[in-house]
């Protein structure tokens, strides 16, 4: 019985349609995504409203899998209480101290630990102790490294706030 009469009779024609051709080992064109080395002192540097970052992979470089951004604050940079509607995130604090504050839980992570921030769950987060704090943040899908880089043209006067929520607002992110 060939391949075609067989998925016809056994009905697994509609178990074809509703999960796509990777049930039968078809899988979708995507681009090729190429290797990408990125060495220590390279990246699209910005400074997001005081929070300053080093872009290491964007959309483009994973095929929208994720990106990666390295961060380097100093004591007191702060984010305020936000949500993501689009991303998950993973923080790695590499050097200093970072006080991560998620459901009314604030936790003190230090050189080594990591936090897994889900969407939809509220979070902030303020660099803390005498030194500045070194974090790999990791995007997944990737889209949000596209927000920092609009927002870090503005300034940080209050007349951009209206501004910083309207771009924040078209990634699906909000401040609460």
């Amino acid at each position: 019985m060939d391949r075609k009469k067989f998925i016809t009779t056994t009905g697994l024609l509609g178990l074809s349609t509703a999960f796509g051709s990777s049930l039968f080992g078809q899988k979708k064109k995507q681009n090729p995504v190429k290797e990408k080395i990125i060495l220590k002192d390279e990246g699209k540097q910005i400074n997001c409203l005081g929070d300053h970052q080093v872009i290491k992979l964007t959309a483009k470089d994973t095929n929208g899998q994720f990106a990666k951004i390295y961060l380097d604050n100093p004591p007191y940079t702060q984010v305020p209480l936000h949500v993501h509607g689009n991303e998950d995130e993973v923080f790695n604090v590499i050097e200093g101290e970072v006080e991560f504050t998620v459901g009314g839980k604030t936790t003190l992570l230090k050189s080594g630990d990591a936090i897994f921030l889900p969407r939809n769950k509220p979070h902030t987060w303020k660099v803390v102790g005498t030194t500045n704090a070194k974090v790999h943040l990791d995007v997944f899908p990737a889209g949000l490294e596209n927000m920092f880089e609009e927002l870090s043209k503005l300034t940080k006067e209050p007349s951009d706030l209206p501004k910083v929520a309207a771009i924040c607002e078209r990634y699906k992110v909000r401040f609460v």
